[in-house]
C-alpha cells in the first residue's frame, strides 16, 4: 500500500487523529506495517489468544464473540470499519484476546507490532496521548458503573444487562442465553423476565429464538 493510502487510512483512526501531516507522513514512511485479508467466515483472533500486534479494520465487517466466565451465555455483535481490535489488550496484566473475532465480510486490516507501539508513543506526543485517552476512557466509564441509579424495575435491570454485555451500545446484537440462565443474572423469575421480554416483542424491539435473542436496534431499546 501506497505511502498516501496509508496516511489516508490512518486518519480514520482515534489513535492518530491530531497529528500533524508532517509527523503522520513519517509514521506512514517508516513504520513497520503489515497488511492482512481476512476472507469471509475465517477467525481473526480467538479468545485467550496473545495480543502482540493492534488489528485496524480498514474495510469490511467484522463479528465480535464475548463470552461469560462460565460459559453459559454468549452476545454477538457486528463492527465496521473504521474499528481496532481491543486496542487495551496490548499492555497489561493480561496481554490478551479477552473475544473471538470473525470476519463477516472479507476484511483488510492494517497491523502494527507492539515494539512499534511502543515506539510510536515514545516518538510522538499526540499518539501517545491517544493511547492513553482511549485506556483513560475505559477506566473511567468501567469505574462510574457502580455509582449510577439502580434500575427500578425488571425492564430495566433486563436493558441495562443488555447495554453492560456489549462493546459498543448501538447496532444488531445476539444474545445466545437460555431463559432461566437470564433469570437468574437478573435474580428474577423465569416467568417475570419471559413476561418482560414478550412485551419487548410486541414493541418490535427484540425478536425471540429459542435459546436466543435477537436485537436489532440497541439503540432503539435504550430509548424505549
Amino acid at each position: 500500500m501506497a505511502t498516501l493510502q496509508i496516511f489516508d487510512k490512518l486518519l480514520q483512526f482515534p489513535l492518530f487523529q491530531g497529528m500533524s501531516r508532517d509527523d503522520l507522513e513519517l509514521v506512514a514512511g517508516h513504520t513497520r506495517f503489515g497488511f492482512v485479508k481476512v476472507p469471509q467466515g475465517k477467525a481473526i483472533v480467538k479468545e485467550g489468544a496473545a495480543c502482540t500486534h493492534l488489528y485496524f479494520l480498514i474495510n469490511g465487517t467484522i463479528r465480535v464473540e464475548s463470552r461469560s466466565d462460565d460459559r453459559s451465555y454468549t452476545v454477538i455483535e457486528q463492527m465496521q470499519a473504521p474499528f481496532i481490535l481491543q486496542p487495551e489488550s496490548i499492555f497489561g496484566y493480561q496481554q490478551v484476546y479477552t473475544q473471538t473475532i470473525v470476519a463477516q465480510t472479507d476484511t483488510n486490516f492494517i497491523t502494527i507490532q507492539k515494539d512499534e507501539v511502543v515506539r510510536l508513543s515514545e516518538d510522538f506526543l499526540v499518539f501517545r496521548l491517544n493511547l492513553l485517552n482511549i485506556f483513560a476512557t475505559q477506566t473511567q466509564k468501567l469505574s462510574r458503573q457502580p455509582w449510577r441509579r439502580y434500575p427500578q424495575s425488571l425492564r430495566e435491570r433486563l436493558v441495562r444487562f443488555f447495554v453492560q454485555h456489549c462493546v459498543y451500545p448501538a447496532g444488531p446484537k445476539m444474545f445466545h442465553i437460555l431463559m432461566n440462565q437470564l433469570a437468574g443474572e437478573l435474580n428474577d423469575s423465569r416467568l417475570n423476565v419471559s413476561k418482560v421480554l414478550n412485551e419487548m416483542k410486541r414493541e418490535n424491539l427484540v425478536i425471540l429464538h429459542r435459546g436466543r435473542i435477537e436485537i436489532p436496534l440497541l439503540e432503539r431499546v435504550l430509548m424505549s
